[in-house]
């Protein structure tokens, strides 16, 4: 069974230097309906003017992984990390005991367009820790590219939850398909352009929900792409 989350139904806040979408309850947006899925707790939709940012702040007991769709990001924490991440790379924070870090849109001139994902542990008060890797393009065109998981495998970031994170780039007319095992649930987030997921539409910005399947199927009905969650 598969479950729409319109674009449009998400919560939204325009701070002006932020412009936010979210997927699941956040900050100011509260929906009771739409707390999380699983172990999946945020998928926010951030676009950020030039030079502006989040100042430090602080997070306990949650895995953050960073999405680049444009632009650039920079990072900064008290673990001593600092670097500037652009489409292509993915972040994961494990904020564990705690962490404060800061976010801050790298040009000057241009926005960035982000995404922020939040996946709850299923161990708390861990060490902090932190990753980065860089994800080619062509990996993703056309497949199922695994970017996060609870072993690392295939060269995946490491989070501490039984979730497994694959995105693609889908060009029109790709097929691609996910096996889903019994017991286990996902979640289609699209970044952008327009795909059909188990037969049913989804544009930019759209969410489904999936239970009791065994198969995700996706064409791309226009050049699109995609991040799946495959879930305990």
């Amino acid at each position: 069974m598969l479950t729409l989350r319109k674009s449009e139904d998400r919560g939204h806040a325009d701070h002006g230097w932020l412009n936010a979408y979210h997927s699941f309850s956040f900050a100011g947006y509260y929906d009771p309906q739409e707390m999380s899925f699983g172990s999946l707790r945020v998928i926010n939709e951030d676009r950020v003017q030039p030079g502006r940012g989040f100042g430090t702040h602080g997070h306990r007991d949650m895995e953050i992984i960073t999405y680049i769709l444009d632009g650039a990001l920079e990072h900064k924490d008290d673990m001593g990390n600092g670097s500037v991440i652009r489409p292509g790379d993915v972040q994961r924070m494990s904020a564990g005991s705690g962490v404060m870090h800061s976010e801050f849109n790298h040009s000057q001139s241009e926005s960035v367009h982000l995404l922020q994902i939040w996946i709850a542990p299923r161990i708390t008060g861990i060490r902090p820790g932190y990753e980065e890797k860089h994800f080619a393009a062509a990996d993703k065109r056309g497949n199922l590219r695994l970017i996060a998981s609870p072993d690392g495998r295939d060269g995946s970031v490491t989070i501490h939850q039984d979730a497994h994170v694959y995105a693609a780039l889908l060009d029109t007319g790709d097929a691609v398909a996910h096996a889903l095992a019994a017991g286990r649930k996902a979640y289609v987030h699209v970044a952008r352009g327009t795909v059909s997921v188990n037969g049913e539409t989804l544009k930019a910005g759209d969410g489904a929900k999936i239970v009791n399947e065994s198969r995700i199927g996706f064409a791309a009905a226009q050049g699109a792409e995609v991040l799946l969650f495959d879930l305990a």
